[in-house]
């Protein structure tokens, strides 16, 4: 049999067949039929790709439970290796050395089947998702400029190297490449989420809000982290734009509640919520219901970019869970067996410091743990618009802690991609009274008001 690309599976029954495509398509598209896969690798236990992919599909869980979740899956797909093809021979390969934390293997069976394969999408996700959790931008590009020709008519191709691009800074041609994706699906949802990473970060606010809002439609049927996150990237043209009552609809009705125990969805309403307070904006009680579910993970380290968002709601809800997460990650700063233990060491370990700093208001401190991790976040994963958060609660500690001058410096070059905003505009306002420069606020609070009112607010 052939998959949806045309690649071969072994496999003798039709609707095993059909559970495999959902997945496929499903995964690329972020829509919730992917999920089927575990029902039909429990229908057929002697499918090793149907299971390689559910063992995946749970490891996608991203919590500690996970790699136990997928171990009956990847078992199964090992016992039924024999006569498989060497494709699906390696991506079992790959998920199980995911199931056993070793990553470096993983991204090398992805390039091997990629090499051979350059129409297996999964392959390519897969290997783009754990080089953006290492923060190797340039293999992201890599990888995805690997699949053509052969995959240039699979929209999704081109939304994964438009992300590629993205995260490398070439942002006419993220934009051209997203184009293209949505040329061929005007519904691809990563190719939205690129064209947004690219508007924000050339500070074209109004137009970004605009497009997003042209298909946020098409999102209704995502799956809870796609329909929550391009959401989020729309809360935050609305944060510029000082649009509040947009943010918090956006908030309530499509960032938080649609999977509330999922780290994504998680970590996108904590992170949230912090932008919205730095912002000035009134969140109500809001962050107590994600604090509680974010409690029930307990000493998460799956993820050195996740922990530390993970933390700072714990730490900005004054949560004793705060206390063993943050031992949690100092023990993965030791761990000899982590292959990202110099991410956790040098880079997540001071940042989470940092931020336990903020949350007690010892602002000092705060500055100084999160200056010496800021250089390098890149390494704890996340793209630059969410590791923007930590630039944040470093420019939140400097404006507490009175060093207008400081912060003067980091409000200005933020204002190179935000030139407009009505939150950092009237933070200037107040940085440059501090600093006797009366005439420089209000030029910064005129710009905020000239936002407002082209936004009606």
């Amino acid at each position: 049999m052939h998959d949806l690309y045309g690649l071969p599976v072994t496999c003798d029954n039709t609707e095993t067949l059909k559970g495999i495509d959902d997945f496929i398509h499903g995964f690329l598209s972020y829509q919730p039929k992917a999920t089927g896969i575990i029902t039909a690798a429990d229908a057929d236990p002697g499918c090793a790709l149907a299971n390689a992919y559910a063992a995946m599909l749970w490891m996608f869980l991203e919590a500690p439970v996970a790699p136990q979740k997928a171990a009956p899956y990847i078992a199964r797909a090992r016992a039924a290796a024999r006569g498989t093809t060497a494709r699906e021979a390696l991506i079992i390969d790959a998920v199980e050395a995911w199931v056993h934390g070793d990553v470096p293997s993983l991204l090398a069976q992805c390039d091997a089947v990629l090499a051979d394969h350059p129409r297996d999408m999964v392959a390519l996700k897969l290997a783009q998702y754990h080089l953006f959790n290492i923060g190797d931008a340039a293999a992201m590009l890599r990888v995805a400029l690997k699949v053509l020709p052969e995959a240039e008519d699979i929209p999704y191709t081109h939304g994964m190297i438009a992300f590629g691009y993205e995260q490398c800074h070439l942002l006419d041609r993220a934009e051209a490449a997203a184009r293209h994706a949505m040329s061929l699906r005007h519904d691809e949802p990563w190719a939205h989420h690129a064209i947004a990473h690219v508007m924000l970060t050339q500070g074209r606010i109004a137009e970004g809000a605009a497009f997003l809002e042209s298909v946020a439609d098409t999102w209704a049927d995502l799956n809870s982290f796609m329909r929550s996150h391009n959401w989020w990237h729309l809360a935050l043209f609305y944060i510029s734009l000082g649009r509040h009552e947009d943010v918090r609809t956006a908030y309530d009705t499509h960032v938080w509640g649609l999977a509330k125990d999922y780290s994504q969805d998680q970590v996108g309403a904590a992170s949230l919520l912090a932008r919205m307070e730095f912002a000035g904006i009134d969140v109500g009680d809001r962050w107590s219901d994600v604090a509680d579910h974010v409690a029930l993970r307990g000493a998460d380290t799956v993820s050195p970019f996740l922990t530390l968002q993970y933390l700072y709601a714990l730490c900005r809800t004054d949560r004793a869970e705060a206390g063993p997460l943050l031992q949690a990650i100092r023990d993965s700063a030791s761990d000899d067996s982590r292959f990202d233990r110099v991410a956790w060491r040098d880079v997540a370990l001071p940042a989470a410091e940092g931020i336990a700093a903020h949350g007690r208001g010892d602002w000092p401190t705060a500055i100084a743990k999160l200056a010496r991790a800021l250089p390098r976040m890149a390494e704890c994963g996340g793209s630059h618009a969410q590791r923007d958060l930590f630039e944040q609660i470093h420019l939140d500690a400097l404006v507490q802690d009175g060093r207008a001058s400081a912060a003067q410096q980091v409000l200005e070059m933020r204002r190179t991609f935000d030139p407009d905003g009505v939150p950092l505009n009237l933070m200037l306002g107040d940085v440059y009274d501090r600093s006797g420069l009366p005439n420089l606020a209000e030029e910064a609070r005129a710009r905020a008001e000239t936002t407002r009112k082209a936004q009606g607010v």
